[in-house]
């Protein structure tokens, strides 16, 4: 079906706090149930990376997809095709309010809507899959990630990498201290999710079943303009729905890094590269991270510097690989005994080849990273991107886009009380006010 219904949020957020005030009972009762059980699945977004999260999450068996909601009906009347039976709403509160029986969600949305539906859902008990990067800012990763591990929900972000033999090779190399202990790391990507352009003065019209106000959620309202400059394919530029080249490729590239080094909550981040304007995200960004030294690293304190667009590591750092081509995206990992060399996506290369001629690197097996949150809704072992994993992640990653605003200004944070401690202009971006009638509890 396909509903022009409007969910009043007065009805919307009655219906979460009784299904939240049951939540633990039905939490119980799932976990509980056959690995053979059908799982009853949603997803929030229709095409795109959602069509991918769709199809790798129906891969698994016994998941059942009852339900959509797109803004863009266009879209999700493709996918109807291919699911006759398929519920199709525009509305995602909507979606909520009336399919009381779903187990779970995926959340494939543009940023700025991930942590709005992926908490709304949680208060109603559904174990959510949630593309990266987990939330639009800081705030909503820390409110995401506490939530999920008090009603004891099961959560993955869209990090598939992390799934893959090749970055969990990587980060077993790293913890063997096959290059010794670990100095530095540079990581980058060469794609351009920025836009130094003024906003263009103009309105348009939205195309027919795009519904414009559903798709600015928790946005502040604004006109539409078209031509690709929002929706579909450009809103990761834009300041108040994407989160730049950092947060898009940022989640994946750190993914590795932060696992092999064990990070917790930088001590600093500093930004080399331009600030954003008033609109979009800027390109070309050096972001420089200070994290506390952990077992695998050198020293109290160890570096961390991400680098997008046109820029790279320094000329004595890409040295370090010798006649290995940079990659367009990835990393390499300093050590005291060697480099590691990560491209985004391949092989961990062990450098300089002749010091290790004969190293025995480990086999080290893949898995299917939507499958273990689906096997872990049926009460499996606890997937490693769970939002534990991921929120904390997301937020480092985040915290980057803040730095950008405050060039060569090294920000101090600290993380247990969510805010930069000497320069408090930055703490304005650590979280967002949402369009009034579109607050959600616990959230902004």
């Amino acid at each position: 079906m396909i509903s022009s219904h409007r969910v009043s949020r007065r009805r919307f957020l009655h219906a979460v706090a009784l299904a939240s005030a049951a939540a633990p009972a039905f939490l119980r009762d799932l976990r509980a149930a056959s690995p053979n059980s059908t799982l009853r699945h949603a997803s929030f977004g229709a095409s795109g990376m959602a069509a991918a999260d769709i199809q790798s999450i129906l891969n698994a068996p016994n998941v059942q997809l009852v339900a959509v909601a797109d803004v863009d009906l266009n879209r999700a009347a493709e996918l109807k095709k291919r699911y006759p039976n398929l519920r199709v709403y525009q509305d995602w509160r909507e979606l909520l309010d009336k399919e009381r029986d779903l187990d779970s969600v995926n959340v494939s949305t543009p940023d700025h809507m991930h942590a709005p539906i992926a908490m709304s859902a949680m208060q109603l008990g559904r174990h959510v899959y949630c593309q990266k990067p987990l939330t639009h800012n800081v705030l909503e990763s820390r409110r995401l990630t506490e939530f999920a591990r008090d009603r004891k929900l099961v959560t993955q972000m869209g990090i598939q990498i992390h799934s893959a033999s090749e970055y969990r090779l990587a980060v077993e190399l790293i913890q063997r201290l096959a290059i010794g202990k670990v100095r530095e790391v540079h990581t980058w990507s060469g794609k351009k999710w920025g836009d130094p352009s003024p906003l263009p003065d103009r309105r348009d019209t939205p195309p027919a079943g795009f519904d414009w106000n559903l798709w600015l959620g928790v946005a502040a309202d604004r006109p539409f303009i078209g031509d690709g400059y929002y929706h579909p394919g450009n809103w990761r530029k834009r300041l108040d729905f994407g989160t730049g080249t950092f947060g898009d490729m940022g989640c994946h590239i750190y993914d590795p890094v932060f696992k092999a080094l064990e990070l917790t909550a930088p001590l600093s981040v500093r930004s080399e590269g331009p600030a954003p304007n008033r609109w979009n995200w800027s390109v070309n960004a050096i972001i420089h991270y200070v994290f506390p030294g952990t077992k695998v690293t050198e020293g109290p304190k160890v570096n961390v510097t991400w680098y997008d667009g046109d820029e790279r590591p320094p000329r004595d750092i890409t040295a370090l690989i010798g006649d290995q081509p940079v990659p367009d995206q990835g990393s390499i990992f300093v050590g005291t005994k060697g480099v590691l060399l990560l491209p985004h996506i391949g092989p961990p290369q062990l450098l300089p080849e002749k010091d290790f001629e004969g190293y025995p690197v480990p086999r080290v097996a893949g898995a299917d990273h939507w499958r273990l949150w689906v096997e872990a809704c049926r009460g499996g072992a606890k997937p490693s991107a769970s939002f534990d994993y991921s929120g904390p992640l997301t937020e480092t990653v985040l915290l980057g886009g803040v730095a950008t605003h405050f060039p060569k200004t090294t920000l101090e944070w600290d993380a247990a009380a969510l805010r930069f401690t000497n320069v408090t202009d930055a703490n304005q971006y650590v979280r967002r006010r949402y369009r009034p009638g579109w607050e959600v509890e616990g959230l902004a």
